[in-house]
């Protein structure tokens, strides 16, 4: 279970990764953020861009229609 979870499905590049920072920035080392968002851009970079600033995607799954979920821990 994450200990936070942020819903960007309204949001588009480059906002959904900035308030994903903004979000994990907050948690304490081994906590975890659900972040739901949406296929397309914001699908292939939240996850891309986790990575590359050191976090670990722990995994994305497809939530329904257009909504995928993503839990990355700090």
């Amino acid at each position: 279970m994450a200990n936070k979870t942020l819903d960007i499905t309204r949001e588009h590049c480059p906002m959904t990764f900035v308030k994903t920072k903004i979000e994990l920035a907050k948690l304490q080392a081994g906590d975890t953020l659900e972040v739901l968002l949406s296929e397309g851009e914001p699908l292939e970079n939240v996850p891309r861009n986790a990575v590359e600033q050191g976090y670990n995607v722990v995994k994305v799954e497809h939530v329904e229609g257009t909504t995928h979920r993503v839990v990355i821990r700090k």
